[in-house]
């Protein structure tokens, strides 16, 4: 990916807006628009974008669990399990007992 070939200025986005967005679904990366020489927007096709939205949740994701392990807010899965599990028959019996 040319960085270079990625840059263009605000006058170019004016005349040739229709183009630019045309091939944006074409290009590998985002388009940055500078206006006065100085990076201001960057554009991207919708998919790119609901692409890189998912990936920002996931991240934040693995962020919030690994914060969790570092403050040991954990649980083995085998005591989750066999909590469920119990909870599951003590429900299970309170029905039958309803009954």
């Amino acid at each position: 990916m040319k960085l270079s070939r990625q840059i263009k200025p605000i006058s170019c986005l004016k005349a040739h807006a229709a183009e630019i967005v045309r091939n944006l679904s074409g290009q590998d990366g985002p388009l940055v628009i500078t206006q006065n020489g100085e990076a201001k927007v960057v554009m991207q096709d919708i998919e790119s974008y609901e692409q890189n939205q998912e990936t920002m949740a996931l991240l934040k994701i693995l962020a919030l669990g690994t914060l969790q392990v570092e403050k040991g807010k954990v649980q083995l899965a085998g005591d989750v399990v066999q909590r469920l599990r119990d909870r599951s028959k003590s429900r299970c019996q309170t029905i039958r007992e309803t009954t």
